[in-house]
């Protein structure tokens, strides 16, 4: 075999969905992958973009977003290496209706629409995957809309929080340190705030011993306390 080949079969190994397949089944997957490597802040695709393949994460974070008529932004997810996105091309033929943006340089993986559905029918076990996948994202989005409409921004940063440190935290002396690094209009746009309004949160959760900072990241100091805000 030669070593491209090994070489792109040791990266479809690596991705979540494809960990139930034997040496044959991922020797399949090789004329249909494309591996690409994407520079930060590039464009993977933008809404009224065809729907025609499905994504692979590799190395590097991406952000799939919404935008209103007026510009404005909302964060519907932070993409992280072994996850799928664009994976909605797979029930929905029509144009894209979200962003995809690379947040730093990353290394995917992509399958032309109609070749995943042909392995789809071939793997009825990875198309319940795939379903379940769909239903757990439609279902998140569910309750950022509820989110959005219930709670106040101060209580959305701090359930973000929360979860941020929950996903990749860091036990260190002061308290858990949030190892993602998003700036205070990513994190804005993650619970549908402005920079400004998320700034001066961040500032009174600090000035309410909350959160502290160490360089750029954000460290979780009271735990309890933001659970409180967040409630």
């Amino acid at each position: 075999m030669s070593e491209p080949v090994q070489s792109k079969l040791w990266h479809l190994k690596q991705f979540n969905l494809f960990d139930e397949f034997n040496p044959a089944e991922m020797e399949t997957l090789v004329p249909i992958t494309h591996m690409e490597k994407v520079p930060a802040r590039q464009v993977v695709y933008l809404p009224d973009d065809p729907s025609d393949r499905v994504f692979f994460l590799k190395k590097g974070r991406v952000k799939i977003s919404k935008l209103s008529e007026d510009g404005k932004e909302v964060t519907l997810a932070i993409i992280e290496p072994g996850e799928i996105f664009g994976e909605l091309a797979l029930v929905d033929e029509g144009p894209r209706g979200t962003v995809a943006e690379v947040l730093e340089d990353t290394f995917i993986c992509y399958i032309e629409r109609l070749d995943f559905q042909k392995l789809l029918d071939r793997k009825p076990e990875l198309a319940l995957k795939v379903s379940k996948l769909i239903g757990a994202r439609r279902k998140a989005l569910e309750v950022k809309v509820e989110d959005l409409v219930f709670r106040d921004v101060n209580a959305r940063l701090a359930k973000l929080l929360l979860e941020l440190a929950e996903s990749y935290g860091t036990t260190v002396v002061a308290g858990v340190r949030i190892d993602v690094k998003l700036t205070h209009k990513e994190l804005a746009n993650l619970i549908g705030s402005t920079r400004e309004t998320t700034t001066a949160a961040l500032n009174d959760f600090r000035r309410r011993g909350l959160i502290t900072n160490d360089k750029r990241r954000l460290i979780v100091v009271n735990r309890s306390g933001l659970e409180s805000v967040a409630a």
